[in-house]
């Protein structure tokens, strides 16, 4: 569920065939497994984490065949400093696809020292991504613009887009043929044992976001004896992998989108667009048609404008920027200002082509998806009606699934009585997760304990200025300690008040400030 995008921060789904069952949980390393060999830490400092240092481990490419053929998972850490030790903590942005190592260094400057310093920070790039090798590029440039509108107003425009996905899926196929079969989440979550054995740890504490949420609960079903602390931060719901929670997603970012829209309207003396935000979502969408008929600067047409203005959805820290940009367009015609912002938020580098080729070989190897185009194409016009922002949009995003090269696994129901309290946090009105995966998960996972952040609508709550939030995160990584309540939720946190808009010089530069929350959203990136 990751979109890579180029974002200046201060730190730096129908398949033909049989449905094959996923392998079921396994309590015990089997004996036949090699020993893991302890990775070789090298310095690899940078200038915000001085202290950061990396590795590689090997792990098999198909589990079922621990001597078979290797794969290398790179990792990073920062080293615990206190003479009390909780052993690793590994963290993920989410994804599928999103990179890990620089959230090694992040998390453990972000959390209080004297909790950081009891901990191994472990970051890890996942089979597949970054780093590690065999790393995935199955279609270099397939989102260059400019694309075809997502939106398809004849039966010529959807097979245009039909034949996009389709080709993503056979050059994948082509090109990665024999690691396809093996790039799914419980073969990720089982090389976080090995990372485990590597490290030479009895238990694991995993912190993951968004789709590393549905990451640690499918390794927490699979090592129940193996989890000692399991933070969910945005989570996914697990009874919706993965096509109906991207039909769900469809809704909950056409809300965020009028958020936003009703936020600019709140702010007309800023942006000059009007006080209502029908009237300001309206004047959002001619400036769709108007790219549609002429891609703004030859660049940004109706499909790279959705781009653009999808991280607002994830987090509200980018709605200055994108105003900004929104404002010029519709008040000058500045063609250069919707180019900037694409660029800045929206536009796809070599890292989100690699992003978006495990995003894809993990969702469509995990579940089943429609087996005729029709019902693709009859959900998104349905949702399309009501939810118009980015339905389509999403629908292109997820359509190489529908004619994928390898069949699906069946997802591993991730229910568990056997573990310690889980800490689980969520927004209310975030998007790219909704609120109902997080009561899901809490009811699957026994003895878990929900925080939630009321009214919030960002993806990626902790460690992103919220103080109420933190202290939750910061009590359960220092004794265990968890809330309890009587009502759905555990405990309840307050949302950040909504951003200010700023000088317009400034946020037209697309200068994303140092703030926790831009650092840590540079880091998660999109589609979770």
């Amino acid at each position: 569920m990751t979109k890579r995008a180029g974002i200046l921060v201060a730190v730096g789904a129908t398949v033909a065939g049989l449905l094959t069952a996923a392998p079921g949980p396994a309590a015990a390393t089997p004996a036949s497994t090699p020993p893991a060999p302890k990775p070789k830490w090298t310095d690899c400092p940078t200038e915000s984490y001085p202290t950061l240092q990396c590795a590689k481990v090997r792990a098999p490419l198909d589990h079922r065949r621990p001597s078979g053929r290797q794969i290398t998972l790179a990792l990073s850490r920062v080293p615990h400093t206190a003479k009390t030790f909780q052993g690793p903590l590994l963290v993920n942005p989410g994804g599928p696809g999103g990179s890990g190592l620089s959230m090694a260094g992040f998390v453990a400057s972000s959390l209080p020292k004297k909790v950081a310093a009891q901990y191994d920070v472990i970051g890890f790039d996942p089979r597949g991504v970054g780093r590690s090798t065999p790393a995935l590029n199955c279609l270099p440039g397939h989102f260059d613009p400019v694309r075809p509108d997502s939106v398809p107003t004849s039966y010529r425009a959807e097979r245009t887009n039909r034949d996009r996905a389709e080709s993503f899926a056979r050059a994948c196929g082509e090109k990665h043929g024999d690691v396809l079969p093996y790039m799914d989440t419980v073969s990720a979550a089982k090389d976080l044992d090995v990372i485990r054995r590597a490290l030479d740890s009895r238990q694991l504490n995993y912190f993951g976001y968004s789709y590393g949420t549905y990451l640690g609960a499918v390794y927490a079903k699979l090592f129940p004896e193996r989890v000692r602390r399991l933070v969910l931060d945005s989570v996914v719901d697990p009874d919706g992998v993965w096509y109906e929670g991207n039909l769900g997603q469809d809704y909950a970012f056409d809300d965020r989108h009028k958020a936003f829209a009703a936020w600019v309207a709140k702010n007309d003396a800023a942006y000059g667009l009007g006080t209502d935000p029908a009237a300001v979502e309206a004047a959002w969408y001619r400036m769709r048609a108007d790219v549609a008929r002429k891609p703004a600067g030859g660049t940004v047409g109706a499909s790279e404008l959705e781009d653009a203005f999808l991280p607002g959805g994830y987090y509200n820290g980018y709605w200055p920027y994108l105003a900004e940009a929104f404002a010029a367009y519709v008040k000058d015609r500045d063609a250069e200002a919707l180019v900037e912002v694409y660029e800045n938020f929206g536009a796809v580098d070599a890292s989100g082509d690699n992003g978006y080729s495990v995003y894809t070989a993990v969702q469509c190897r995990d579940a089943g998806w429609p087996e005729h185009w029709s019902t693709w194409r009859n959900d998104s016009r349905r949702i399309h009606r009501k939810a118009p922002f980015m339905t389509w949009n999403n629908t292109w995003y997820n359509a190489p699934c529908a004619n994928w090269p390898v069949p699906p696994l069946r997802p591993l129901p991730v229910n568990n009585r056997q573990l310690p309290p889980a800490l689980i946090l969520q927004a209310t009105d975030d998007a790219a997760t909704p609120y109902g995966g997080a009561v899901s998960m809490h009811r699957k996972l026994k003895g878990s304990s929900l925080v939630v952040e009321e009214g919030g609508g960002n993806h990626g709550i902790t460690l992103s200025g919220n103080d109420c939030l933190d202290k939750h995160l910061t009590a359960y990584l220092t004794d265990g300690t968890v809330p309890r309540g009587r009502g759905e939720a555990d405990a309840v946190c307050a949302a950040l008040p909504e951003p200010k808009p700023l000088p317009a010089q400034k946020a037209a530069a697309q200068s994303v400030d140092n703030s926790k929350g831009s650092r840590l959203h540079g880091l998660l990136g999109f589609r979770p």
